[in-house]
């Protein structure tokens, strides 16, 4: 018992149920949804960055397919009311985006593997940005109605807001089942020297390509759900800021040492976007100088200072040091 009350994944479950609730910032429902689908998707690509060590800058991609993915079936594929069939083409639309291009550069390395995903994003964007018959090209595609699940109205935001925080909690449970399991340690086992992990036998190509798809349908999932948010799909959610966004995220709350560090880091960053953007115009100066400044001083980000000092404490408290783990999230 005393475990499961020390797990912060239970506490991030309890703060965001009551977040409809909370003084002023509970009456902005539409960014606790927001917030919520930023967490799956921050997790969902930290297992390539975090967990593999891939430089995938171009996951804004999957994520924007699951958005037009979502659009396109509920405005001509299915009924309109239609609620759960948007969010699984989605899902299928983001993972198959990755498993092709995941299959194409799983053998390639650092730089040569960022730029070609990131070449990818601008292709998608080019393409919906033009193709006027399927994605509405600039004007986008709009109309989008969020019709009843189980009979609970979705058009509802305190309702949907809830969807998005099942969501979350079934994603976010998965994720880090993935991340502790034999699978996610030999993905670490990767990141950290993928060369003995050949010797060792591992097909390094092949967990490159299962967790990139892995990761692109949890994007597709998050893009879906931007959809139904937004009642809207545009261009501008497969443009490479996108990816950039979720990168800056995921480095700023420490992804790279810690589980949590993706959620930390969307919640600044949707904030900054969202509220501090409606007082001050050049928000995106005061979120990059911050950026900067954290990596600059910290490389592994704000978690990072969070371990680095519970490290320390067992020093100032005269015991021997704390051994170095081996696994990257928190208990």
């Amino acid at each position: 018992m005393n475990k499961i009350l020390k797990d912060p994944l239970l506490w991030i479950f309890l703060i965001f149920s009551a977040y409809p609730f909370m003084p002023y910032i509970g009456s902005f429902i539409s960014l606790g949804s927001e917030l919520l689908l930023w967490f799956v998707f921050a997790l969902g690509f930290n297992l390539c960055l975090g967990q593999t060590g891939l430089p995938s800058f171009g996951h804004g991609a999957f994520f924007g397919m699951g958005s037009y993915a979502a659009a396109i079936s509920f405005l001509r594929l299915f009924n309109h009311d239609a609620f759960v069939m948007p969010i699984l083409a989605g899902i299928v639309l983001g993972a198959a985006a990755a498993a092709l291009l995941g299959w194409l550069i799983r053998e390639k390395k650092g730089v040569y593997f960022a730029m070609l995903t990131v070449a990818f994003t601008q292709v998608c964007f080019g393409i919906a940005f033009r193709w006027d018959e399927v994605t509405g090209g600039e004007a986008g595609l709009s109309g989008v109605l969020r019709g009843a699940f189980f009979g609970l109205p979705m058009n509802n935001p305190i309702v949907f807001y809830y969807f998005c925080f099942l969501v979350f909690i079934v994603c976010a449970v998965i994720i880090r089942k993935i991340s502790r399991s034999c699978f996610g340690l030999s993905l670490q086992s990767v990141r950290q020297n993928p060369l003995r992990s050949q010797y060792l036998g591992y097909n390094i190509g092949l967990y490159k390509f299962s967790v990139y798809t892995i990761s692109g349908g949890f994007a597709g999932l998050a893009g879906a759900l931007y959809c139904l948010l937004t009642q809207s799909a545009y261009a501008d959610v497969l443009d490479w800021s996108k990816s950039g966004d979720v990168v800056m995220a995921t480095l700023l709350g420490g992804g790279t040492v810690s589980f949590y560090g993706p959620i930390l880091g969307s919640l600044i960053f949707v904030i900054c976007k969202n509220l501090i953007s409606s007082m001050w115009v050049h928000w995106a100066l005061l979120y990059g100088l911050s950026f900067v400044i954290i990596l600059s001083f910290f490389p592994t980000g704000l978690m990072g200072i969070v371990k680095k000092k519970r490290n320390l404490e067992p020093r100032l408290r005269g015991n021997a040091p704390a051994q170095e783990q081996t696994r990257r999230e928190e208990p």
